[in-house]
């Protein structure tokens, strides 16, 4: 393997030079509604990313740490652990890592879309998700993160 002038890394296969592709972007899917969990990570693997669900906040901060994933798509409103608390945690243990928090919830008001501010989230989608919405976001965050060669 080897990077030419354009920083592109490439492998030689037999007499062939090809780019090594770049990995898809990481999505962690958190809902307690184990439906909606795990139709977002359906959905937005059919888009090409890799996603993954989770049902809580504790699981997600564990699968969090093991997927290592570039987005969260977190509901708000779940039991023990609310999305706002997922989120600061997260932001905590980010570390100068880019990983980009979306909040999911069915309300929105003013006074919630303060709240997730505040927690750290960077997109605020009102549920039903409009899926289109969504991928235009999370192109133009995975387009961030490969200029700066995070991915």
């Amino acid at each position: 393997m080897f990077a030419p002038q354009d920083g592109r890394p490439r492998a030689q296969v037999g007499d062939e030079i090809r780019e090594i592709p770049a990995r898809p972007v990481r999505v962690l899917c958190v809902d307690d509604h184990r439906d909606a969990a795990d139709s977002a990570a359906m959905v937005l693997s059919l888009y090409g990313y890799e996603a993954v669900a989770c049902y809580d906040g504790v699981s997600a901060l564990a699968g969090a740490l093991r997927f290592g994933p570039d987005v969260c798509l977190i509901d708000f409103n779940m039991p023990g652990m609310d999305g706002c608390e997922v989120a600061r945690r997260l932001r905590a243990w980010q570390r100068g890592r880019a990983c980009y928090l979306v909040a999911v919830t069915a309300h929105g008001v003013d006074s919630v879309r303060e709240m997730t501010t505040s927690s750290g989230f960077d997109l605020h989608l009102v549920k039903p998700i409009d899926w289109e919405e969504l991928r235009e976001a999370l192109t133009h965050f995975e387009q961030s993160l490969r200029r700066a060669e995070l991915l």
